[in-house]
């Protein structure tokens, strides 16, 4: 009996999400395209830092609340200090106590210079992948729901970064089809939409692809009930539901999404969303990925995706470092 080769590898992708805000985390992205051998570095959403910290200066000190509680370090240690709020995911911006009072009694200027920050860093991003990444490989970075729509402006013009937002983009021998949109949250993000319209949009941005096209999606809603889309169940002051005397988790993921995933069956789904729900599951003919983020700890967590030379898939493989 004759048996054929196995298929060549021709397109792997490094896919990774939701590292808000984390200069380390972006920084190791980066250096994975070397290290995993990878053609195609995707970031799929929520890139943005989740808020911003004011951080006092008085009398040579620097005054902030991390982690909820109070720290004060000397002028000397404001690197250290500003690094490891960004390592939570923050922001900060220092001055003294007249500035910080006024700052904090407006919300319009704190809204300002949140966004202000958000857009220097993507900025700062981009320009340190032009200088980083081989001229082979092909970095891919598109928004999530608690990214501003002030970045997409950001990473279109940046000559190193593709952001195909809502759109269907060929790498190799796969079309990639991009939404950073979800369903709503208690947090009320810039990017919600009711399930009927998110199915709308997803489905109008799979509609120009051609018959027989294999299909990627990169979907920052993972399918509901895929087990890529388990949560803590919050109660109206969002806060943990308890039951039995234990969390209740429950499926978070969008019905819009299965249905399009089971509708359009492309060959990998790639989702994130939900940090806790790192995890594997074919829906119908479709491999669905769910890497996790686990960014506040300093680890990037992600996923190698193989692809033939025709487009089908091959293999997985979790990552974290």
């Amino acid at each position: 009996m004759f048996h054929g080769r196995p298929p060549k590898r021709a397109l792997r992708i490094y896919f990774a999400t939701d590292i808000h805000g984390s200069d380390r985390c972006f920084r190791k992205f980066l250096a994975a395209a070397e290290h995993y051998e990878a053609d195609a570095l995707v970031l799929g959403g929520d890139i943005a830092g989740k808020g911003l910290v004011p951080v006092r200066s008085r009398n040579g000190t620097l005054t902030a609340k991390v982690r909820g509680e109070a720290v004060a370090v000397p002028h000397a240690d404001e690197e250290r200090l500003r690094a490891e709020i960004n390592q939570l995911g923050f922001y900060s911006v220092v001055g003294d106590d007249g500035e910080m009072d006024r700052l904090e009694g407006d919300k319009a200027a704190i809204d300002a210079v949140f966004e202000g920050a958000i857009v220097e860093q993507i900025q700062g991003w981009c320009k340190l992948a032009e200088e980083r990444l081989k001229p082979a490989v092909r970095c891919i970075i598109t928004p999530g729901n608690d990214d501003p729509k002030a970045i997409d402006a950001v990473l279109k013009a940046a000559p190193r970064i593709e952001s195909p937002e809502g759109e269907l983009c060929e790498v190799g021998p796969v079309l990639l089809a991009s939404c950073g949109d979800v369903t709503p949250t208690p947090w009320n993000t810039e990017r919600e939409y009711p399930e009927e319209e998110l199915e709308r949009r997803l489905d109008k941005i799979l509609a120009p692809a051609p018959a027989g096209a294999r299909l990627v999606v990169n979907f920052h809603n993972p399918p509901y009930g895929s087990g890529l889309d388990f949560a803590a169940e919050l109660d109206d002051r969002l806060l943990p539901v308890i039951r039995g005397g234990r969390p209740s988790i429950i499926p978070v993921g969008s019905k819009a999404v299965r249905e399009v995933v089971k509708r359009h069956r492309p060959v990998v789904g790639l989702h994130g969303h939900i940090h806790e729900s790192k995890g594997a599951q074919k829906i119908g003919s479709t491999m669905c990925l769910n890497p996790g983020s686990d960014y506040a700890a300093d680890v990037l967590r992600g996923v190698i995706v193989d692809f033939a030379d025709d487009g089908s898939y091959l293999d997985f493989l979790f990552t974290a470092g």
